[in-house]
């Protein structure tokens, strides 16, 4: 195995051009969170109004997201992410003026929400173009392209917050807001200017058919799988934090969470260099079920070693099921609304969960990855009662 299968996927004509300029973009959207508490703290020196423009724009982000990306299905990528981007620099200025006049937090939480709204999620759009680009016999190499995509969401949120509490601390926190607006605009305008790549719209008709797609019980099961993965990463945000907390030494919160995440960055690597022969969604039932188990001695953890183990072996999952819900999706949803599927399971793995104490939280995780597992293990079997049907041959009625 060698990095030479990424590098001649980038070799695709037009493919490193979107994907480095998405990749700018993101690094710029992992900043935008941890930025407005920076901003909204900094100005008010209060976490609870920080909060509440964060909590706006992460609740618009999340529901208004996959509306955004409906116009993006149905006029095209370079039609609307202009305007787009155009809105967002608006909705952000808004806010840095607000908060620069220590306006309400309702007003201020107002423009973080409509912040949030107006952000493209360029991993969406990357994904969907990825779908449009490896189609016939190059779809083959469609999951080594969303390990690609894993790679760079998960170098870009490690970049970002550092990025912007970098600055933050050494400079004004506007400053970090402006560095994160000028780098997803930038990166947004120069992905949009790429329109050899650009997926082509649908007319009318497709796009009936389209909407339809997205009811279909194969996505609704990523969707599920997704939601029950973005509880997952919530209570294991809370629990690792509570664990150091609880042992007297919060400083090691930071390091065991960088485990984990060099663990995933490892597998997500690792496993987009080859070719893997099981069915899609035979393999992410044996991934999830693996997922689920390795959560398990999280529960009895008593040390920094032995919880850093469990991180390690539980990050080393993350990436193929990300992957092979991509692969799944694309699969199963009409090509004219695939920026709204891949929208909605972004929408669907940022979902978050508070709990009380270390363990708790864990327990939660090894609930949610339990769950995981099971429907991923049920889509499989329905997956495979249907294709058993389907090569049946049609009942001769004797007489």
């Amino acid at each position: 195995m060698s990095s030479a299968t990424y590098h001649i996927l980038l070799r695709t004509p037009g493919a490193a051009a979107f994907f480095l300029t998405a990749t700018a973009g993101r690094i710029g959207i992992a900043m935008t969170s941890l930025g407005i508490i920076w901003l909204v703290h900094g100005q008010t020196g209060s976490y609870a109004a920080a909060s509440f423009v964060t909590g706006g724009f992460a609740v618009a982000e999340a529901l208004v997201g996959p509306q955004l990306a409906r116009l993006i299905d149905r006029f095209g990528q370079t039609r609307v992410l202009p305007p787009a981007l155009l809105a967002h620099t608006a909705a952000v200025v808004s806010l840095l003026a607000l908060v620069e006049n220590g306006s309400p937090n309702w007003l201020m939480t107002a423009a973080g929400a409509l912040a949030g709204a107006t952000i493209p999620q360029l991993g969406a759009l990357s994904a969907a173009r990825w779908s449009a680009l490896l189609r016939g016999e190059r779809a083959v190499v469609l999951p080594t392209a969303f390990a690609l995509e894993s790679l760079s969401n998960g170098l870009c949120y490690l970049a970002g917050p550092a990025l912007v509490t970098a600055v933050g601390a050494s400079s004004t926190p506007a400053h970090g807001m402006a560095l994160a607006t000028t780098l997803v605009v930038s990166g947004g305008l120069a992905f949009a200017a790429q329109r050899r790549t650009a997926p082509a719209t649908a007319g009318a008709a497709e796009r009936k058919r389209a909407g339809r797609s997205l009811l279909r019980s194969d996505f609704a099961a990523q969707v599920g799988v997704n939601l029950t993965l973005g509880l997952y990463f919530g209570a294991m945000q809370v629990s690792v934090t509570a664990f150091a907390v609880e042992h007297g030494a919060a400083d090691t919160a930071a390091p065991l969470y960088a485990v984990s995440n060099c663990a995933s960055l490892l597998a997500g690597w690792l496993y987009g260099l080859r070719r893997w022969r099981g069915a899609p969604q035979m393999q992410l039932t044996l991934v999830t079920a693996g997922l689920a188990l390795s959560c398990l001695p999280l529960l009895a953890a008593d040390s920094f070693p032995g919880l850093g183990l469990a991180l390690a072996v539980t990050g080393l999952a993350v990436p193929p099921i990300l992957v092979l819900s991509s692969v799944l999706t694309a699969a199963s949803v009409n090509r004219a609304a695939l920026t709204q599927a891949f929208t909605w399971l972004n929408s669907a793995s940022a979902a978050g969960v508070d709990a009380y104490g270390a363990h708790g939280g864990f327990a939660i995780a090894a609930a949610a990855t339990s769950a995981m597992a099971v429907l991923a293990a049920a889509q499989a079997r329905a997956t495979w009662s249907r294709r058993i049907n389907s090569e049946l041959p049609p009942h001769i009625p004797t007489r």
